[in-house]
């Protein structure tokens, strides 16, 4: 199982893929997504988003922003 993951920018779309995990820089620290997750909407802070995509990890540095986790979708809107 994956987890749709979706990084917008107001410059437009800078992520769109299938990740197995995401790690997210929260403002308390650091959290990962896991297929199944819990719904949540969260604040982030500047940092790596994190993700494995076909076993490879990723990495892109956003500054602040907002995730939302949903049905195994991960949408963030952040600054870069």
């Amino acid at each position: 199982m994956t987890i749709a993951l979706h990084i917008l920018s107001p410059e437009g779309t800078l992520v769109k893929a299938d990740a197995s995990l995401v790690t997210l820089p929260g403002l308390q620290a650091p959290f990962t997504v896991l297929p199944g997750h819990a719904a949540l909407l969260t604040a982030l802070e500047e940092g790596d988003v994190r993700y494995v995509e076909d076993g490879a990890e990723k990495r892109l540095h956003v500054r602040e922003g907002f995730a939302e986790v949903k049905d195994n979708t991960v949408t963030v809107c952040v600054e870069v």
